[in-house]
């Protein structure tokens, strides 16, 4: 018997051939159509972005901090590549990432690395990318809104992965749905506010230095009152 899984790193052997077969062919279905997206719509001015924020989240997903009951969480990324690469985009750069720990690190499993790409990148950029711009065409176009959005897409995008890997563990008879998916819960709760405040703190860094850098709405309107644009006018 397993103990139960609260992390969403699954290692070999929590998931059935079955649902691990399926979540591969998902991951490699996304990471084509980013390839595509990407081949399209990236210019070669950011291209560099890529590998800094690719070694960023590397290393925000190595750093655990403390949550609750002796359990520790890290930041996952995938709503601030999204924020500043789109959607799509940032899916690569989270699977690149989450395979390279995989490979070099053993963590997380070789068997599962289709269910770790889909559950701790592909989810969360995709659903933090896609709710930013429905959020942004109703709420102000202000600064607070759009990091008020930031914080909650980046807490959503980590609660969103811990039920999937709830699902797909419950799904593959590892541990009973109604005993691993409060606990993922639970615990993800706690870790999805840490993962919002450094995507805040990220992205407002960015918009005060680089605005031109987020891909996602209208940045130098967000920006107008930092000080380095305190004298611009909106676009």
């Amino acid at each position: 018997m397993y103990s139960l899984p609260i992390a969403l790193h699954i290692p070999d052997g929590f998931l059935s051939n079955g649902v691990s077969a399926v979540l591969w062919v998902v991951a490699i279905v996304i990471i084509a159509y980013g390839l595509r997206v990407a081949n399209v719509s990236l210019t070669e001015d950011r291209v560099p972005l890529l590998g800094v924020l690719a070694a960023f989240i590397f290393a925000g997903q190595m750093l655990n901090f403390p949550v609750a009951g002796g359990t520790s969480g890290h930041f996952l990324g995938a709503a601030l590549a999204a924020v500043l690469l789109g959607p799509w985009i940032a899916c690569i750069v989270t699977a690149v990432v989450i395979a390279v720990q995989a490979i070099a690190f053993a963590d997380g499993g070789i068997t599962v690395l289709g269910a770790n790409i889909v559950n701790m990148g592909a989810l969360g950029a995709l659903l933090a990318g896609f709710l930013m711009v429905a959020a942004l065409r109703v709420l102000p176009k202000t600064r607070g809104a759009f990091l008020g959005t930031v914080a909650v897409v980046a807490w959503t995008a980590v609660m969103v992965g811990a039920i999937a890997t709830a699902l797909q563990l419950a799904i593959s008879g590892t541990v009973p749905l109604g005993t691993v998916l409060p606990a993922m819960v639970g615990v993800h709760a706690l870790i999805g506010i840490g993962e919002a405040v450094i995507t805040v703190a990220a992205v407002s860094a960015v918009l005060a230095s680089r605005p031109d850098l987020i891909a996602i709405g209208d940045p130098e309107r967000y920006a107008a009152g930092a000080p380095a644009l305190a004298g611009e006018g909106a676009r």
